[in-house]
């Protein structure tokens, strides 16, 4: 009976929102499909042992929910019915049609990805989540709905998967909905996630809001009066509400700008919604009349509408309590857009079957920036050209472009143009002349300077750019114009890495070797890898740290079989054995003794190390570089210092420090903790300072397995906005 009266409910709660959104909508042929997909699910249970179908008829209803057509909602009912049952696409098509059959097909396909995989296959799934989206985006909407659900119901889940589930939601859907302009969809997905990922910050958050509800619902109801009455006095109709924002909105907060709850004060946003655009602004000025202005926080999405569509008025005030608040300034068809995102102007609503290709543009670029990319490196800048804010910059004629925030000049060009960017020589902002790794700013109107005489960009270019699309560009010329150049530049950067981490050159030309490390490295010669190395498709540490653990085999196998056929070979040129490693370190002529790692320099696999043997603990392991090691020739000392070495040790952890100086700005130390989460290693300790002039030094204390992965890590930490160097920590 229970189980009756769930799936009765869900289907008239699914019934509900497509008359409610689709008052003429075939509803008989949505129960066939209900029919047809509880029939499919009939012996599955959902993991809180409820009937499957359950899941379908939820997920159609939020498909129906933001305003998708009756070919979503029927391919949202049967989305699991090719993945989890013995329905096929032919059979979907013939019960239900062509299109309906190819959004269940699309939605499967993505539901086999597998996003927490390696960079190279998140890059793969990745491809196809655009791909599907550049076909037919309703796939994307569904697979969002679907999730969605599923956020929803992770209590059932393990421990183990509601961590990895919630952190591929805050990696890819969240981020997606909210590219897509799907707000609501977007800060449920990121509440819930927070719920699982933090939970005692979560739960203080919401213990907080309750205890303040009463003082909270106060404050929004006295300034939606104020804000309401004077509207009405002067003829506007308007509705205006209050919310808190969203419990993750606030984590960030706290987060970005180092406070405890009690010291956030804008924790609240009006939204004033009215009937024409005219209106719009003539509310902006009555609240500006009504409350004091915030400097620098008026932002006009009406004029300038972000990609996803969206359009509003942002501004922020302070009323008689000294409290900011945000108010949010649209008309209704907006507030559509601002709810649902791409879904509440989808092409197929009307059956047009046409639709804007503008709105798809993006798309088309994240997909041609794929090409001539290392994986780990398109899924970073991915994440800057898909998922972080914008800026809108103007051309001379007053066209928009948007960009990530923190573009260049450089970007700009190649926004416009790969020709314009590989001749640019220089650039104009607001009419004067600037450097071309300025950082733009919103409404700057940019004019780029180009020479027929120009040589193409630079490859310090690709330190500057921002954007995805701008550094492939350039590495799409440095690949076709300067092939035996990059060549060249490639081998000696690939040589250079192999000579510091103590690796043979000579076994890349071994003839039984040399395939294997290819294979590896996806190249079919050494020449194609030393052209990628030098157009900046491939860096030369990512190249060795592929290849390493092969070479290393490879050489203990050789140095194996030349004992065997010669065992009683004792010259000093003979490879040494391994003796006893003692935290993954062997100290030459010491059978065993306590090993520890120097705090002042902390060493990793892969850096070049000495030894020093210290009264009472061991040997301490320095880097050779460390100015601690220094005085090792030093006669006095010379007897104290041995020779040391990296033993075999597969993936044992070893804690080094970064110094990284930093431009101050909000945000900064955020944007590090996410960095380093994304570079998924485990950190020891983070924390800053400010220093005078606007500068900062953040110090972060982490684990690596090899020098290789630290300098992964300081990659992508230099790649964030405002972070202008670092450096190995030394106390």
């Amino acid at each position: 009976m229970k189980i009756l009266e769930s799936f009765t409910e869900h289907y008239a709660s699914m019934r509900a929102a497509v008359e409610k959104r689709m008052c003429d909508a075939d509803l008989a042929i949505i129960d066939q499909a209900v029919e047809y997909a509880q029939e499919k699910h009939k012996n599955q249970k959902r993991k809180d042992g409820s009937p499957y179908i359950i899941h379908p008829l939820a997920v159609a209803e939020i498909v129906a929910e933001i305003g998708l057509d009756l070919d979503a909602i029927l391919g949202a009912l049967l989305h699991d019915c090719i993945e989890d049952t013995d329905a096929s696409h032919d059979d979907i098509a013939r019960r239900f049609g062509t299109t309906c059959a190819e959004l269940v097909e699309g939605v499967t396909k993505l539901t086999r990805a597998n996003f927490s995989s390696t960079e190279q296959a998140q890059m793969e799934n990745l491809r196809k989540m655009f791909m599907a989206m550049s076909k037919d985006i309703r796939v994307v909407l569904i697979k969002i709905a679907d999730r969605l659900h599923n956020m929803r119901t992770m209590q059932y889940q393990s421990p183990a998967k509601q961590i990895s589930k919630c952190q591929e939601t805050m990696d890819i859907y969240a981020p997606l909905a909210h590219r897509l302009g799907m707000q609501k969809i977007k800060w449920e997905l990121e509440d819930i996630s927070l719920r699982y990922l933090n939970p005692e910050a979560y739960e203080q958050i919401m213990r907080y809001l309750h205890s303040h509800r009463e003082q909270d619902e106060a404050f929004m109801n006295t300034i939606q009066s104020r804000i309401t009455d004077r509207l009405e006095s002067v003829g506007i109709h308007n509705t205006t509400y209050g919310r808190i924002k969203h419990v993750y909105s606030i984590y960030r907060k706290m987060q970005s700008q180092n406070k405890t709850l009690a010291e956030l004060y804008d924790l609240y946003a009006f939204r004033v919604i009215v009937d024409n655009i005219p209106n719009c602004y003539n509310v902006l000025g009555h609240v500006h009349d009504l409350f004091n202005l915030v400097p620098g926080r008026f932002k006009d999405y009406i004029s300038t509408p972000k990609p996803n569509m969206y359009q509003s008025l942002h501004t922020t005030v302070i009323g008689t309590q000294g409290i900011p608040f945000e108010v949010q300034i649209r008309t209704w068809e907006m507030h559509e857009t601002a709810e649902y995102g791409i879904a509440a102007h989808w092409k197929y609503k009307q059956g047009t079957g046409g639709g804007n290709e503008k709105d798809f543009e993006w798309v088309r670029r994240l997909l041609e920036s794929q090409q001539d990319t290392d994986a780990e490196d398109y899924v970073n800048s991915l994440k800057i050209d898909m998922f972080d804010d914008e800026v809108f910059v103007f051309t001379p004629k007053g066209k928009i472009v948007s960009l990530p925030a923190g573009s260049t000049p450089i970007d700009f060009a190649y926004a416009i143009h790969s020709g314009v960017g590989n001749a640019m020589v220089g650039a104009k902002v607001m009419g004067r002349i600037t450097n071309i790794d300025a950082t733009l700013q919103n409404g700057d109107i940019v004019e780029v300077i180009t020479s027929k005489s120009a040589k193409g960009p630079s490859r310090d270019w690709l330190n500057i750019c921002k954007s995805n699309q701008a550094r492939t560009k350039i590495k799409q010329w440095f690949k076709k114009e300067k092939r035996e150049e990059n060549v060249a530049h490639g081998r000696s950067s690939f040589e250079s890495e192999m000579r510091r981490i103590g690796l043979p050159l000579s076994i890349t030309i071994d003839p039984e070797v040399a395939p294997q490390l290819l294979k590896k490295l996806a190249f079919d010669n050494w020449e194609d890898m030393y052209a990628a190395i030098g157009y900046g498709g491939l860096t030369a540490t990512k190249a060795v740290g592929r290849i390493r653990d092969d070479i290393n085999r490879a050489v203990k196998a050789q140095t194996n079989e030349k004992l065997q056929l010669n065992p009683l070979r004792t010259d000093s040129s003979a490879p040494r054995l391994n003796r006893h490693a003692v935290n993954g370190v062997i100290v030459e002529d010491i059978e065993s003794c306590m090993i520890k790692f120097a705090k002042c320099c902390t060493p990793v696999p892969g850096d070049a190390i000495t030894g020093f043997i210290t009264k009472g603990f061991g040997v301490s392991v320095h880097r050779c570089d460390c100015p601690n090691a220094a005085n090792r020739d030093d006669p006095v000392q010379a007897a104290r210092w041995v020779k040391v070495r990296w033993a075999n040790q597969d993936d044992q952890p070893f804690e080094t420090t970064l110094e990284l100086d930093c431009i101050t700005r909000d945000g900064l130390l955020l944007d590090v903790a996410t960095t380093m989460t994304t570079a998924r290693v485990r950190v020891k300790e983070l924390y800053g300072k400010d220093l005078p002039g606007g500068r900062s030094t953040f110090t972060v204390r982490f684990e690596v397995k090899d020098v290789a992965e630290l300098d992964a890590v300081r990659n992508k930490l230099l790649n964030i906005r405002d972070v202008v160097g670092s450096r190995r920590g030394q106390n």
